[in-house]
């Protein structure tokens, strides 16, 4: 029996949780700290594995590729939901998908967008990299004061509430839009509710938190960010496909957007020298959002529970019944 630990980039699988009783089960566990991909050669790695467990949507597993597995039983999908996997096409194959919990993570994302969002304002990274590099003040910016500008919230559910009461112990002006938010709902969230189009033409930051689907793929794109105040800057830790990404860099070359905050991308892991990164005033981070060491730790071990249920033909917190019927 072999088992498959995907995108473990940081090789903090095997020290979050104890796979002893996986091993002891006559389990070969392997750890994969690089991304697969889903050419051939991610096919030909993969395919001796019987199970595998997915570090959230790290590892997109569509029909196409999980097909081409045909010693695939078991899924562990850390976390609740992941879009790049097509949990549909496992059913069909009677492969069922066990989730785990995320933990006590808390507001993990909500702290490392406000982060972002200082260093935009305060040029941090760039003046790490300067510092580093044997400078000191020459070619920053100056700095901006976060009391009295303006953040648009983009979705005031568990995660964009604390970007909000973040902002409001900084003195912001924190207003909010979303498809079903009211003013009252706004408000007892620490938010003025406004319409989307005042959001987009008044707010220095601009702040995304919303679920990624069909409805909201792309809804940040040329219009948009046309009707953005001149030298606004965007934040999203959410999902990169929310943003047009082509839009995005038209509106960072022509100087309408003043900066940007990014955690997550079209394409991840975020390829060498793609056009973000010649960005002085974009700062990067590698999709951190989620990952602290109570989340993974949770992530973790209900994996190792997950296996073992599994082992013993009893599969728990599977996402699709009918795939044991």
């Amino acid at each position: 029996m072999k088992l498959a630990i995907l995108d473990d980039y940081q090789n903090l699988a095997l020290g979050c949780a104890d796979w002893t009783p996986v091993r002891a089960r006559g389990v070969d566990v392997v750890v994969f700290d690089r991304h697969l991909g889903l050419g051939d050669d991610a096919v030909a790695t993969l395919a001796p594995f019987d199970a595998v467990v997915m570090m959230r949507e790290r590892q997109p597993m569509p029909a196409s590729f999980t097909d081409r597995l045909p010693n695939l039983k078991f899924v562990v999908l850390t976390g609740a939901r992941a879009s790049s996997l097509d949990s549909a096409a496992l059913t069909v194959r009677k492969i069922p998908v066990s989730t785990t919990s995320g933990g006590p993570s808390g507001g993990s994302t909500s702290e490392l967008a406000f982060g972002l969002l200082l260093d935009t304002a305060r040029s941090m990274s760039r003046g790490d990299r300067l510092v580093r590099a044997g400078g000191w003040h020459g070619g920053l910016p100056m700095g901006v004061s976060l009391a009295g500008k303006r953040l648009g919230v983009i979705g005031l559910g568990n995660l964009g509430s604390r970007m909000a009461k973040f902002a409001n112990a900084f003195e912001m002006d924190v207003v909010a839009w979303s498809p079903n938010l009211t003013a009252e709902k706004a408000a007892a969230k620490g938010a003025k509710f406004v319409a989307r189009e005042e959001l987009l033409a008044t707010s220095d930051y601009i702040s995304l938190h919303v679920v990624l689907n069909a409805k909201s793929r792309g809804m940040l794109g040329t219009p948009e960010f046309a009707a953005m105040k001149p030298g606004a800057v965007l934040i999203n830790t959410s999902r990169g496909p929310l943003v047009d990404q082509d839009a995005l860099l038209a509106a960072l070359r022509s100087g309408k957007l003043g900066g940007a905050g990014l955690d997550v991308y079209d394409i991840e892991p975020l390829p060498a020298k793609h056009p973000l990164t010649a960005f002085d005033n974009v700062v990067l981070t590698p999709h951190l959002g989620y990952v602290i060491d109570t989340t993974f730790k949770a992530f973790y071990a209900g994996a190792v529970e997950n296996v073992l249920a599994w082992l013993d033909g009893k599969p728990i917190r599977v996402m699709h019944p009918e795939a044991l019927a």
